[in-house]
């Protein structure tokens, strides 16, 4: 690493602090930082820490015409993955937090997630569409293991009928393929799981607490022997660092029995930019000036592009290319991309203290 502030085993280079909400920016001594091994002594490891948040409702909605839902839950806010391109970092910032260092530092749970879920799905006026979980921050992270909110969730669900989407790119969602099997069996389930790159150099900077690719396909083909629809999400797919890997990826999803692929291009949102610069700088600085060029040609000459529709495609002759090449390999290697639609009809609300009224 060339700079000593770095915390090693983590993704953003900086604990950069949020300036949209007007708080005071606090940097570094840099001659501080030079002598603070012999100063201070060496900085123990940052460490994870998890803070019990108890939210009064559960549910979150979203207008959004460009996404498949318009209803999500997060168990948790911050994600331990670390990856360096995440685009809910700036959440963090709500809490007068860095989306940096922070987000993947310092962490809340909802252990009461079930239970308001349970609520909100027994209310007279619930009308019923597919939930999706994991859209925000990663529910099956390592602070899963313990906490066991997402299972909790999802037994809910699987109590009430009730439709579900999954997106993760961690291998403890094998964890719960009991629950998801059972879903399955009544086409209420759908699961996607998310593989950024197959080169392990690659990962361990720009996802460093994800778990390795092979882990990820592995998982895909023991949800798949499950018969649980699942695809593989190449999200995102990052010009001049991961693009030359997409084909590869779509054939490794195609061997491991995945039920479609899809991809989307990188989005650098409110402080995920100049992360992302940073984490460049640090770690491609020879191509940073290059990626940040292309990026920049996908989303009309910004950083970001955050008008609907064209954020999840990108535009321009990048753009093109990369749905060329998507649509070139999906034909080659033979995988069906027809959308799962999950039924809506089962769905029986919870029973509450006087038990369900048949």
């Amino acid at each position: 690493m060339s700079r000593p502030d770095i915390a090693h085993g983590r993704g953003a280079p900086e604990n950069r602090t949020p300036t949209r909400f007007g708080l005071a920016v606090r940097e570094a001594d840099s001659d501080w930082l030079d002598q603070r091994e012999q100063l201070d002594g060496v900085a123990p490891p940052l460490r994870t820490t998890v803070t019990v948040e108890k939210p009064k409702s559960i549910i979150a909605r979203n207008v959004s015409p460009d996404v498949g839902f318009d209803r999500s839950v997060n168990p948790y806010r911050g994600c331990e993955h670390g990856c360096i391109y995440c685009f809910a970092r700036p959440t963090h910032a709500f809490h007068d937090l860095s989306p940096g260092l922070d987000f993947e530092t310092k962490l809340f749970a909802k252990p009461n997630a079930a239970d308001l879920l349970r609520a909100e799905l027994g209310k007279p006026g619930y009308r019923v569409a597919p939930l999706a979980i994991g859209t925000n921050t990663d529910p099956y992270q390592p602070i899963e293991g313990k906490w066991r909110i997402m299972r909790s969730l999802v037994e809910v669900l699987v109590e009430t009928n009730h439709p579900l989407f999954i997106t993760t790119k961690s291998d403890r969602v094998t964890r719960d393929i009991d629950l998801l099997a059972a879903m399955a069996e009544k086409e209420l389930i759908s699961v996607a799981i998310s593989i950024t790159s197959l080169t392990p150099e690659i990962s361990r900077t720009l996802e460093p607490r994800a778990p390795a690719a092979r882990k990820r396909l592995a998982a895909v083909k023991m949800l798949r022997s499950a018969s649980i629809p699942t695809t593989v999400a190449i999200a995102p797919v990052i010009p001049g660092i991961t693009d030359g890997e997409l084909e590869h990826i779509v054939e490794a999803a195609a061997e491991a029995g995945a039920s479609g692929v899809f991809y989307l291009p990188v989005r650098l949102p409110h402080e995920v930019a100049p992360l992302f610069r940073a984490w460049l700088d640090e770690h491609y600085p020879e191509r940073a000036a290059k990626v940040m060029s292309i990026i920049q040609s996908l989303r009309g000459g910004r950083d970001n592009d955050p008008n609907w529709f064209t954020r999840m495609r990108g535009q321009g002759p990048w753009a093109d290319l990369l749905e060329t090449r998507f649509k070139l390999a999906v034909r080659k290697f033979g995988l069906n991309n027809e959308k799962t639609v999950l039924r809506t009809d089962l769905f029986r609300p919870p029973e509450g203290a006087q038990l369900r009224l048949l």
